[in-house]
């Protein structure tokens, strides 16, 4: 049950961020606490966090469950500043980082199963109701404290600023990469659209050893996805005679877009049997023509994230394949204008907020 204390009196640890009071959105300095380091949780100050577009759909209530005041941000990095007394895997000055969730219940089948993302009480980052009853509060903060499973070690060279997107859009393609089986060498998969989770898509997949082709419908991107991120192929799906010649061309797709788009013109580039699978979470639901599945025993399927494991997993994969996503680092002074940025597609392609030097109370 929640405690009836304002969220500054709530838990015994300062801590500042910025947060978001009311379906503006708008984001403002706030003074809230973390609970002391348990025996099991790592403490760490946040160095980076970056911005996903789920954070914008949740700082306007888009998707009808935003709790106010809502402190956002789950790509968050930084380096350990105290440990429990029964924690095992981290120390003080160790670099780590957090992603979507901090808490799952731990015994059931999915957690079972080391896909705690798929726990029916899974614990998110920010804006989730935690075991105390209080509201998690994220990484557009100046400290962090999560249990220990809940924690990512990030790998020795990586670039902190870069490396923080990859716990929320870096996971997010990855999963479905490795589950759908689209990690194949040879094999020839879509990646649809070239933003956050786009551009790491490609990264990813060409890292596996395997085709791409880049689907936009924005012509202009074509240079930036064969030139510089290694795709082999690009379509615009605007392009009727581009999409037709390249029907029955994939073994499958990642579709990133999380905005309305028609499903029938990708079914159509798949090959029998082959995958279209939704990380993208559009507001509204998307037409699904039937026969298009039916007549090629294709498949629609969707992927949340990772569990814990295949998130390191993951980290690990992407320091060893120098995979990073391409950032644009920001002043948490600029996030506003940022979250405004990002809807009109005005990034290339991850913000992330230098929390470090600029997440100040004097803010």
């Amino acid at each position: 049950m929640a405690t009836g204390k304002s969220p500054e009196q709530e838990h015994p640890k300062k801590a500042f961020g910025w947060a978001a009071r009311d379906t503006s959105g708008v984001l403002s300095p706030f003074h809230f606490s973390r609970r002391e380091t348990g025996e099991k949780d790592v403490a760490f100050k946040v160095i980076y966090c970056g911005i996903c577009h789920s954070d914008l759909h949740m700082l306007k209530n888009e998707w009808g469950n935003t709790v106010y005041p809502l402190v956002p941000g789950h790509e968050i990095v930084g380096e350990v500043t105290e440990v429990g007394s029964k924690v095992e895997k981290f120390k003080v000055g160790d670099k780590v980082g957090v992603g979507c969730m901090v808490g799952s219940c731990r015994s059931c089948d999915s957690c079972s199963n080391q896909l705690e993302n798929y726990c029916a009480k899974m614990i998110l980052t920010y804006g989730s109701k935690n075991t105390d009853g209080t509201m998690t509060h994220g990484g557009y903060s100046d400290c962090m404290v999560a249990d220990e499973h809940f924690i990512v070690r990030i790998p020795d060279g990586m670039p902190l600023h870069a490396g923080a997107p990859l716990l929320c859009a870096g996971i997010t393609v990855y999963s479905p990469l490795r589950y759908y089986g689209l990690d194949k060498p040879g094999m020839h998969i879509g990646v649809v659209g070239l933003g956050g989770l786009g551009h790491v898509a490609v990264k990813f997949a060409k890292a596996f050893g395997v085709k791409v082709t880049v689907i936009s419908t924005s012509p202009s991107k074509k240079q930036e996805a064969v030139d510089r991120l290694g795709a082999d192929s690009f379509l615009v799906s605007r392009d009727q005679d581009q999409m037709q010649a390249a029907r029955g061309t994939l073994d499958g797709i990642i579709d990133t877009v999380s905005a309305l788009h028609p499903l029938l013109p990708l079914l159509a580039l798949i090959k029998p049997h082959g995958k279209l699978v939704m990380v993208g979470a559009p507001e509204k639901p998307l037409e699904l023509p039937a026969f298009a599945l039916i007549g090629g025993r294709k498949t629609v399927a969707g992927s949340c994230i990772g569990g814990m494991k295949e998130t390191q997993e993951m980290i690990d994969f992407a320091a060893k394949h120098n995979i990073t996503a391409d950032v644009e680092v920001i002043p948490i002074s600029d996030v506003n204008t940022a979250m405004e940025r990002m809807l009109r597609q005005d990034v290339k392609y991850r913000f992330v907020i230098d929390i470090a030097k600029t997440m100040k109370p004097s803010n």
